[in-house]
Formats: structure tokens, sequence, C-alpha cells
């Protein structure tokens, strides 16, 4: 441990850099095949990394959040989205497919419990995979928490417009007078379509506007800035889940959380999250009977913000070194 206090990076709270040392492909059936990696300690204690979305897929940096000596970092790409095959796809892409994955992957890497750590959609994956297996799950760390209802769905197409009003209006501008009434099922139709001309803008404009809205200090970027095919997961599961009600009976989640209660949980959530609003992380919070609530009050929604960054590294260690938070 104190060999990495010593070396960290100018990001600081992260831990340094690694490479992994295990990673393949897994097929899971419809022609899906996803990407999978592990790093850190290969006897170390295994933790599921479950990223946003859908559709963001992984990155280097979110090995970082885990001390390497200890944890046992295993990432995947969910369904259509990163390095897993096919990109973008959304044949048997559901809520129920991707916790069925999870679980082919854990018995493929040999092992029995794990720590399961998601973030915003992550969440979401990471609520409803430990409510259908619990006997898996060693903790649950999560981060902007999404519950999937109806309330948080109208939230990100129509009351963001409360705070960030010129994105909004960028993101409704995009389509034509007559289909603003429905605009999931509006940039819906753009986005399945085959036509890199049609899906092509339709992302652009998605993706924008999430990026415009998920951190504290509003930085405008040109809606160019991301163009071309590397946003059209995001977009496209996004969309493809928001219209089916991300695959959720309403309020599932938390009917459900009798199932998760002798597990330990912290929830990070930045106080000004306009993607994911706290008031969702308050009432998880309360209905659950072994669950932290760690309140960063000067960040939004994005995981690499220095306070939301900060508080998962203290979490992943926190349970490194006791086991619960």
């Amino acid at each position: 441990m104190a060999a990495y206090e010593t070396n960290r990076t100018e990001d600081g709270d992260l831990y340094p850099r690694v490479e992994p040392f295990d990673h393949g492909k897994l097929p899971v059936g419809s022609g899906h095949s996803l990407y999978w990696e592990q790093s850190g300690n290969p006897q170390g204690q295994p933790v599921v990394f479950l990223h946003g979305g859908p559709g963001a897929g992984t990155t280097p940096n979110h090995r970082r959040f885990f001390d390497p000596a200890h944890y046992r970092i295993i990432l995947f790409d969910q369904r259509g989205a990163g390095r897993s095959t096919p990109y973008a796809n959304i044949v048997d892409n559901t809520t129920d497919h991707l916790v069925s994955d999870i679980e082919t992957l854990r018995e493929l890497l040999g092992i029995d419990m794990w720590l399961v750590f998601g973030g915003s959609w992550g969440a979401t994956l990471a609520l409803v995979y430990a409510e259908t297996h619990p006997e898996r799950c060693l903790g649950i760390i999560l981060r902007g928490v999404f519950l999937g209802r109806e309330k948080e769905l109208d939230w990100f197409l129509h009351g963001i417009r409360n705070v960030y009003p010129e994105a909004w209006q960028r993101f409704v501008e995009f389509l034509p007078g007559s289909e603003r009434g429905d605009i999931a099922s509006a940039y819906y139709r753009r986005l399945i379509d085959n036509d890199p001309k049609i899906h092509g803008p339709a992302a652009v404009a998605w993706n924008h506007y999430e990026t415009q809205c998920s951190t504290l200090r509003h930085k405008p970027i040109s809606p160019a800035v991301g163009s071309g095919s590397a946003p059209l997961a995001l977009a496209r599961l996004e969309a493809h889940y928001f219209i089916n009600r991300i695959f959720l009976e309403e309020n599932e989640i938390l009917v459900n959380l009798d199932r998760i209660a002798n597990i330990p949980t912290m929830i990070i959530q930045g106080r000004y999250d306009m993607i994911c609003p706290m008031i969702s992380a308050n009432e998880l919070a309360f209905a659950s009977e072994n669950a932290v609530l760690n309140v960063v009050d000067d960040a939004g929604h994005s995981a690499m913000e220095p306070g939301i960054r900060r508080a998962l590294v203290e979490a992943t260690n926190t349970f490194r070194d006791k086991g619960r938070f």
C-alpha cells in the first residue's frame, strides 16, 4: 500500500495506472461477445466494475479506483458497448440480459463472491444484480444513483432544463417541432437508423446534451466534440433503455431492497448531480437497512470530478481495510 501512496500521479487521489494481466472475449448469446479484463492482484479480493450509460464502456482510468495490491480488478464492456461486439447492438440487450452476463463472467473467472462497484446506470445494474444474486455480493459501492423510475427518466428528458436551459434547448431543437412531444422516441428512431448520416448527428446531439449537464462547473463545448461513430453506443443504448423504461417495473429496485438488507453498501452522491439528482440516492439510503450515504457537496455527476473520485477511492480503501463501510 505504501508504495502506491508514494507513487501517486498528478491526479493524486487515484491509484497509478496498471495494465491487465488477463483479458478475453466472452460469448453470451445472440451474437454478443463481451470484452473483459483483469488487473491488480490475481489472488486479491475480486471487484467487478459496472460502467454507466448504458453503452458508455470502460476506460483504463476505471482500474484506478482500486488498490492494485489488494484487489483483483475486473472490468468488462456490457452488450453493445466499448470493445464488446457487435458494437451499439440492441438485439437481446436488456437489464435481465446484462444481469445474466455478470453471472456468466463470474462463473468463467471462478469467483465465488465479489465487491460490486457501479455508477449512474452502473449503479442501477449493480442494485438489480445484487437483488437477483445477493449471495454473490461482498459489498456494493454506488455512485450517482439512478433507480430507473419514470420520474428520473422525465427529469433527464425535461427537468434538466430548469438548471441547464441552454443545453436542453439545443438538445430539443435538433428535432423538428412536430416531434418534440416525445423526445426519447424521436431520437430513438434516428439512433437505430443504419445510415450514419442519420444516426451520427443524433448521437452527437444526445451525447453533447449529457456531457454539458454532467459536471458541477459548466464548461460549454462545441457539439462537434466527440462527433463520428464513437458516441453511438451510448446514445443508441440509452435511448433503447429509456423507451423500454429500463426493462424494470416501476419502483422495482426499492420494492426488493429487503433482498440486500445484509450487504454493506456505500453510496457516493454529488449534491449537484443533474443527471441523477440526489433525491434518488437519499430515498435509497433511507429505505436501506445497511447503506451509508456520502454526499459530496462540491460535485455533480461525473465520476472524475475531484470530490467524487476521492470519495470513491476512500470507499474502496475502507472496504479493503474493514470488509464493510
